[in-house]
């Protein structure tokens, strides 16, 4: 199992990752981007997943390096 963070009060509102991987990522309320299903703990959203799947590439598209695979 593998979990997804980001640094939400980070977000630049870009959509990078919406567009690599849209099955995991929308757009919010608040204009910026966020995990479908996860969970606000702190700034920060979360959310575990059984498989990584696209968002590696969501990860390594967002320009300011806020969504972190642990």
């Amino acid at each position: 199992m593998a979990k997804i963070i980001q640094e939400h009060e980070k977000c630049i509102s870009c959509g990078a990752c919406v567009s690599a991987c849209p099955e995991h990522w929308e757009m919010g309320d608040d204009g910026k981007a966020v995990i479908k299903g996860g969970k606000k703990v702190g700034t920060n959203f979360e959310k575990e997943v059984d498989e990584v799947g696209c968002n590696k590439e969501a990860a390594a598209n967002c320009p300011v390096h806020i969504i972190k695979i642990e």
